[in-house]
């Protein structure tokens, strides 16, 4: 005899069970609402946490995995420290947005997507944080001109950190990073199969 549980589990959130980080406390959820009235941008998200699992609860993947929601995350953990059943929420938001984005439908021009991509470009290179270029490809990930109001309208911070030492122009063409690069190409590389495995599954099932 199936159980109330196992009828309970539809395809979807078996597929997060299995590839998203942290899945399988979704069904754990009791929509309580706490998560999202201790979020500091609650009043921002499209579907906040409980809907979300309760959408994959439902069903409903094309929804949560287009969603901007997950991206809406800053990880504070204020939703993990008072949630009832201490759900590890933090950890399955950011894994339902890697998941997205492993699967090539997780909304192009969200803003925090953007910066994770051009903040991982940037340290994957050396394996260190170029701060100079890190700064220019935010600034600029518009286009020129709309870098240059950007540079214009925060003058006054670039100025103070310059005076302070906090920015280095002269730091865009120092290579600088890790003693061993390419060991950490190496271990990117076999990161890269993994995740490229995963993404095959993930669009198997």
């Amino acid at each position: 005899m199936t159980s109330a549980v196992e009828k309970y589990r539809n395809n979807f959130l078996r597929e997060v069970e299995a590839n998203v980080e942290e899945g399988e406390w979704v069904k754990m959820c009791m929509q309580c609402g706490v998560c999202s009235g201790s979020c500091p941008l609650g009043d921002a998200w499209e579907h906040p946490p409980q809907e979300l699992f309760m959408m994959i609860r439902a069903g409903k993947r094309d929804q949560v995995l287009a969603s901007e929601s997950m991206w809406m995350c800053t990880s504070c953990y204020s939703c993990i420290t008072r949630c009832p059943r201490g759900l590890p929420i933090t950890h399955i938001m950011h894994g339902l947005a890697n998941y997205a984005n492993r699967l090539g439908i997780a909304p192009k021009m969200n803003p925090t997507r953007r910066f994770a991509k051009i903040f991982w470009d940037n340290i994957a290179h050396t394996g260190r944080v170029n701060e100079t270029k890190l700064s220019l490809r935010l600034y600029f990930m518009d286009g020129f001109f709309t870098g240059l109001r950007r540079a214009f309208a925060m003058r006054k911070v670039g100025l103070g950190m310059l005076r302070t030492g906090r920015l280095n122009p002269l730091g865009l063409f120092r290579a600088g990073g890790i003693a061993r690069k390419g060991e950490l190409r190496k271990l990117l590389a076999r990161a890269y199969e993994i995740e490229d495995a995963r993404k095959n599954f993930g669009k198997r099932n």
